[in-house]
């Protein structure tokens, strides 16, 4: 039978035993629970040692250099190759050169992995020689020195220079724009935000929920009740969780910028600071939100199968922000920056891509921090009636149903 508990005393009737800020109260008490709970310190933990590990990887590949092994079997391919050392040196290879008797040798050699691959010299032009496979930088290096050796010799033949063939013939590319040579850093500064808002919004979101349901079940909240409003059971539930999401992603923030100095990945990345900027704001904002709506749906639900079935609208939107990080563009991507919850992804990603006029951004803020205030103030009515309720699920209409 479903039964409805007494309604709690507001705060001005509790007399001198009720806190001077009772959300302070449960916000640090959420807190202390969450930093001493083993899973929430590993994981934490787990995702350190993997931006660790993924920068020290990124490190090592950038500083890795490869050596290839040329195999040739006369003084002309053993120029060539020479040549081409030239060009796999300047991507930060090396390249070794290895004279044999015959071209018969160095088959057996390429077969036997002795060398990469063998360049020869016939009647019809130059081969290179692999196994299964030749690895495409040895290849255009080898590709490229054949081209100017053979264009050098036509040349003579012709009583002039290459460098006279080549007059006029060279491609210089400029970039001239404000954000030039920045389109890829963009991109995964792009990826790491969306990713970072998805990941917060769905473990803190279901902590909160999971909180809300737990204390429900075991009727904690109606002893908390006694001596804090409901209302401020949620707000300290909603700054306990925002509180503890907004200083891991920091850690996670200050773990990456510090490896990738370490390791020599930084390069002139200041002009992100202003999109990260921009960036913890409506991260501030849209999580903040999204965590009343978390707790009402704790707050509804009877049990875990419940709370599992009620949340695929949240889960919904946070997805949508993502897929919007990762893919959206044009007016697609304009138009969700400007979406409240979304454009907590959305506009950052569009400060990264260009120039935006200033007053997009603030405007995008404000209307994600109203959506925010209201949510709050909807969660608040729902969740005073909803958290006391015992029995079956229900829904946020018959929510509102309910005496306060």
């Amino acid at each position: 039978m479903t039964t409805q508990a007494p309604a709690p005393v507001e705060s001005d009737a509790l007399g001198p035993s009720t806190p001077s800020h009772p959300w302070l109260v449960v916000t640090i008490r959420e807190v202390v629970v969450k930093l001493t709970d083993k899973s929430f310190i590993l994981s934490t933990a787990l995702m350190v040692a993997l931006i660790v590990a993924g920068t020290g990887i990124s490190a090592f590949m950038a500083g890795r250099s490869t050596t290839f092994d040329l195999g040739t079997v006369d003084a002309e391919t053993a120029t060539v190759a020479q040549a081409a050392e030239q060009s796999v040196v300047a991507d930060g290879d090396e390249l070794q050169v290895t004279t044999f008797e015959s071209e018969d040798a160095l088959r057996a050699a390429v077969l036997a992995e002795d060398v990469d691959a063998g360049l020869v010299h016939g009647t019809e032009g130059y081969t290179l020689i692999g196994e299964d496979e030749i690895d495409p930088p040895l290849q255009r290096a080898v590709s490229s020195a054949v081209e100017d050796h053979v264009l050098s010799q036509n040349a003579e033949a012709a009583g002039t220079t290459l460098e006279t063939l080549r007059d006029g013939a060279t491609l210089t590319t400029t970039l001239i724009g404000e954000d030039a040579g920045r389109a890829t850093a963009a991109q995964v500064a792009g990826f790491i935000f969306a990713f970072l808002f998805y990941m917060a919004a769905i473990m803190f979101g279901m902590t909160i929920a999971n909180s809300v349901l737990e204390e429900k079940q075991n009727r904690v909240v109606e002893i908390l009740a006694t001596a804090i409003p409901i209302r401020q059971i949620l707000y300290g539930k909603v700054l306990g969780n925002s509180l503890l999401a907004f200083g891991q992603i920091a850690l996670f923030g200050v773990v990456g910028l510090i490896g990738v100095n370490v390791a020599g990945l930084a390069s002139d990345v200041g002009w992100l600071l202003g999109a990260s900027g921009w960036f913890v704001a409506f991260f501030v904002a849209g999580f903040i939100a999204l965590a009343a709506v978390w707790a009402v749906l704790g707050s509804l639900a009877s049990r875990s199968e419940d709370l599992q079935s009620n949340t695929g609208p949240v889960i919904g939107v946070i997805m949508a922000a993502l897929f919007v990080g990762l893919f959206a563009q044009g007016a697609v991507l304009q138009v969700a920056s400007f979406v409240p919850v979304v454009s907590s992804v959305a506009m950052p990603i569009r400060l990264l891509a260009g120039q935006v006029p200033l007053w997009e951004p603030v405007l995008s803020l404000l209307l994600t921090i109203v959506a925010a205030a209201l949510l709050i103030r909807l969660g608040e009515r729902i969740y005073q009636r909803a958290v006391m309720h015992s029995g079956s699920a229900i829904s946020w209409r018959q929510a509102f149903r309910l005496e306060s």
